[in-house]
């Protein structure tokens, strides 16, 4: 970990712009280290556009992944919509997004470079129009844009959180109530960095849910998020103690399944970043998560 404090000669600038300057850095490298939480002043999470104060601690943890070259793969891919400026992708649930540390091939960028010509990486950048992302072995759908005017359009509505995002997830537990707001910051686990929880001083996270269906000892939820911290579905679930079934990482209980866990990114809605019309996109359930489903029944 490396520790910087701020002085009072240097320029004291929004924090990704003094570090991209010191560090001889890319700023969006800095921007997305800071977001994911790499990156802490004082020991607090803090946004991107916040500006260095003198005699602020700057703590930098190493990203877990690397910068390499993406290559592209004959891989199969759902392309649900595409045009000039954005596409929306199906994702399985045993694939990457996109290339990172122990995933070099294999991902859905790597697949997205082979399929769409005009769909070309930015140099040295692992994560080439990615707007978002979902888990590996969460399945759905995920925006993708094909230009830096796209990326930018479409990252900003979801900051100011105007996306439509709905999930179905099946959890352990049968939920008494039908209606449930989560409300809970959501940051690093202090204990394991490879996760993450509920802590004090996380970023706010939100996410409502309503039950579809009980069964003897599950319970299949949608939930619509008003944030999107990193797991966070899998996060506030575990914390209320309704774990989604099959999460290596967050269940309370081992499920034998080989599907991770039971979680699909079911609905997709966005403001188009040229035309400005509102698109919305729907996304069946995987055949395993039906057949779990019906079995349950």
């Amino acid at each position: 970990m490396e520790t910087i404090i701020v002085k009072a000669d240097q320029r004291l600038d929004r924090i990704d712009k003094y570090l991209a300057d010191l560090l001889q850095d890319s700023r969006s490298t800095i921007q997305v280290m800071i977001k994911e939480e790499y990156i802490l002043v004082n020991d607090e999470v803090v946004k991107t556009n916040y500006k260095v104060k003198e005699g602020d601690v700057i703590t930098i943890e190493p990203m877990e992944e690397e910068e390499i070259d993406v290559t592209p793969e004959n891989l199969p891919l759902e392309i649900v919509y595409q045009d000039d400026d954005v596409i929306v992708v199906n994702k399985s649930d045993d694939m990457v997004v996109h290339p990172g540390a122990g995933n070099y091939s294999g991902t859905m960028v790597n697949a997205l470079l082979y399929h769409i010509p005009d769909f070309k990486a930015i140099k040295g950048e692992i994560r080439p129009g990615i707007v978002h992302r979902i888990d590996k072995e969460t399945s759905g759908l995920l925006m993708v844009a094909k230009t830096p005017k796209a990326l930018e359009h479409l990252s900003k509505q979801l900051q100011e959180k105007t996306v439509t995002r709905t999930y179905v997830a099946l959890v352990d537990g049968v939920i008494p109530h039908n209606l449930g707001r989560i409300d809970a910051p959501i940051g690093r686990d202090p204990k394991n960095r490879q996760k993450m929880a509920v802590v004090e001083h996380g970023k706010p996270a939100v996410t409502n849910f309503n039950v579809v269906q009980r069964f003897a000892a599950h319970t299949l939820i949608e939930c619509h998020l008003e944030t999107g911290r990193t797991h966070q579905i899998r996060v506030h679930m575990n914390y209320i103690n309704f774990p989604i079934v099959g999460d290596p990482k967050y269940g309370l209980r081992k499920t034998d399944t080989t599907h991770g866990q039971f979680l699909h990114a079911k609905t997709l809605g966005f403001i188009h970043p040229v035309t400005n019309e509102y698109m919305e996109f729907t996304s069946e359930l995987p055949e395993y998560f039906t057949a779990f489903l019906e079995e349950l029944e």
